[in-house]
């Protein structure tokens, strides 16, 4: 009984080995492919973070990004930066705000409002704010600072912001190479992320860092140098600004966030 019982051991052990190896050259098969445990495999990318002093990782990332700082349509290098400084009285401190304010395909209207951004328009208001969005909330006063004084902006009756790319002052649909963006007031480290897309392919969610030193800045950038960003999707904190709401800083239970400067790579024409 005892040699039996040998012998269909070591049946089970060879048929076990041999089920193992197939497994193991099904999962190479898999990783040269490009797919890990089933999920397809994350595509390259450089991601720059920082929070507290962000200058340094701004530097870094614009020298991904590469030179020259464009300020009219037609080139195909270089990048774009938008901060919210030169929006006129009119459209600031309400809900007015365009959502192809920086993308004008007018030939009357300035080379400034040519950057080749657009908002997803999802039928809630988008605001820039030059009084910390006090209006709103009295006790917004001393929460957010603005990184390039003094205007900051939210997407008001939700918290997250779809945002496309289109050549500067044109109607052609781009993309971009690599994309970030200023954060302000980011309490939890796990309530403020952007997710990039090429066309409906996700190429990754990322997460803002928490605020930290003395400052209520946070920076994140991501640079894809083999994909094409057709897509971002921001979301800014778990809980979007209205009378009453308050921060988790003082004393409410959501982390509210609100946004200052975009830097992206110049859009080119999608192919």
């Amino acid at each position: 009984m005892k040699s039996v019982h040998l012998k269909n051991s070591m049946g089970i052990v060879g048929i076990l080995q041999i089920s193992l190896f197939l497994f193991s050259i099904t999962m190479s098969a898999c990783k040269k492919d490009g797919y890990n445990n089933g999920n397809p495999a994350q595509p390259q990318s450089t991601v720059v973070a920082a929070s507290g002093d962000i200058t340094p990782a701004l530097t870094q990332f614009r020298q991904l990004l590469g030179d020259p700082l464009n300020s009219a349509p037609g080139s195909t290098t270089g990048r774009r930066e938008i901060n919210w400084d030169g929006v006129p009285a009119n459209l600031t401190n309400n809900g007015d705000f365009p959502f192809d304010f920086f993308n004008s395909t007018d030939p009357a209207v300035g080379n400034g409002r040519k950057r080749g951004l657009v908002y997803q328009n999802t039928g809630t208001q988008f605001r820039v704010d030059s009084a910390d969005f006090s209006s709103i909330d009295n006790s917004y006063s001393n929460q957010f600072e603005a990184f390039s004084p003094k205007k900051v902006f939210a997407y008001l009756g939700n918290n997250v912001t779809d945002v496309l790319f289109k050549v500067a002052g044109t109607n052609t649909e781009g993309n971009v190479k690599g994309f970030g963006l200023i954060f302000s007031d980011v309490d939890d480290a796990n309530s403020t992320k952007v997710e990039f897309f090429n066309g409906l392919k996700s190429l990754g969610v990322f997460k803002a860092p928490a605020r930290s030193g003395t400052t209520s800045f946070s920076f994140l950038g991501v640079y894809f140098p083999n994909e094409k960003v057709t897509r971002v999707r921001i979301t800014a904190g778990n809980g979007v600004l209205a009378p009453g709401v308050k921060d988790v800083s003082d004393g409410g239970s959501k982390d509210l966030v609100v946004m200052d400067d975009f830097i992206y790579s110049e859009p080119q024409a999608n192919q």
